[in-house]
């Protein structure tokens, strides 16, 4: 019971020492306030002496004296003669640190994109210069069903070395490698074919270049060449005096036609003529898909010259022809009847013939 008395009595007192501290705490911390709002000089003066004091055990460090504001000379003014002075550019505004990083180098804004840096041209795009053909720049086609491709140019003619224009009619959607393959075939052999035959190569008959379809535009077939921009179907050749060297014409002599088979089967991996199929009668169909082991597909039967057949009537004669001669008409002999003289000659069975009496030899005929 005592110990527990003298640890009541304890608390006790520990607690109005803290209350009594507490108190005094608040009452110095008004005072100063007020003090301070009082006398602002007074006060700093006492409170940075106490805290410099009790900290270091000196007197507080001396403030300098106070700086007297002096005049700044101008610049002398600028004589008339003098230059223009360049326009300043405007000061760039400051950047944060991640804006700084994500900023592009030079002196653009941040908050500008730069713009995307254009395309290098190919090595064929360089390479197919106007000396070789007329062959702008086309964009790249994404069409649907994988149609379409990239480094397209629109084949308007081929340039020869006298600087002579073969016109493909019309222009041609074509992969710089297979406008190049086509201007080389041309430049190379159709041009050498012509001088042969007497006269200038001038136009090259294009029946169908990019299309996006399939092959041979049949449904659910694969993606045809033509949807890459990787073909080119050719129909005839024709040159500057008015003769036209139709590629599937069986009149023409077959020695070119054999001469421009050759040609392209050494060029392009795939060709396909009379012969093939039924889809490629009255063209040429050229194109440069890659293949395994670079496998190449050459199908152009050269027909021969059909034979001439004698027409089925005859034709209509001219109406200043001479009259046709008629021919005369045999005579007739009449027609001899028996008579009394005749009447008693044999049969061919050795009867009598008798005019005067029925034949009895009909009569016993039957009936077939």
């Amino acid at each position: 019971m005592n110990f527990s008395a003298e640890n009541a009595s304890r608390k006790w007192a520990f607690g109005r020492l803290s209350r009594a501290r507490a108190a005094i705490i608040t009452v110095t911390a008004l005072l100063l306030a007020f003090g301070v709002q009082a006398r602002p000089a007074q006060a700093r003066k006492s409170t940075a002496g106490i805290w410099w004091g009790d900290l270091f055990g000196s007197r507080p460090p001396r403030l300098r004296g106070t700086v007297r504001a002096t005049t700044v000379p101008l610049p002398r003014p600028r004589p008339a003669e003098a230059r223009p002075r360049p326009a300043e550019a405007p000061a760039a505004e400051p950047q944060t640190p991640a804006a700084a990083k994500s900023a592009p180098a030079g002196n653009a804004k941040p908050t500008e994109q730069a713009a995307p840096a254009a395309p290098q041209p190919s090595a064929c795009r360089l390479a197919l210069t106007e000396e070789i053909a007329i062959a702008p720049t086309v964009a790249d086609i994404h069409g649907p069903g994988g149609c379409g491709g990239e480094d397209l140019v629109r084949l308007e003619a081929v340039v020869l070395g006298d600087k002579h224009r073969v016109k493909l009619a019309p222009a041609a959607i074509l992969r710089c490698t297979m406008a190049s393959a086509i201007a080389d075939w041309i430049r190379t052999d159709m041009a050498p074919l012509a001088q042969n035959l007497g006269s200038v190569l001038s136009d090259l008959d294009n029946f169908d270049s990019y299309e996006c379809r399939s092959f041979n535009g049949i449904a659910g077939a694969h993606l045809s060449e033509h949807g890459h921009a990787n073909a080119l179907d050719v129909r005839a050749l024709k040159l500057a005096n008015g003769q036209s060297i139709s590629l599937t014409d069986r009149t023409v002599p077959r020695e070119v036609r054999e001469s421009v088979l050759h040609s392209v089967c050494a060029r392009f991996t795939t060709v396909l003529g009379p012969g093939s199929d039924w889809y490629h009668e009255d063209h040429i169909h050229l194109d440069l898909m890659e293949r395994h082991n670079n496998y190449k597909i050459c199908q152009w039967n050269v027909w021969d010259p059909l034979p001439q057949v004698a027409p089925l009537l005859p034709p209509e004669r001219p109406d200043d022809a001479p009259p046709r001669e008629v021919a005369a008409k045999p005579e007739t002999k009449p027609d001899v009847k028996p008579d009394s003289a005749t009447a008693g000659e044999d049969r061919a069975d050795g009867t009598k013939f008798d005019k005067t009496k029925p034949d009895k030899l009909k009569s016993h005929a039957k009936p077939r």
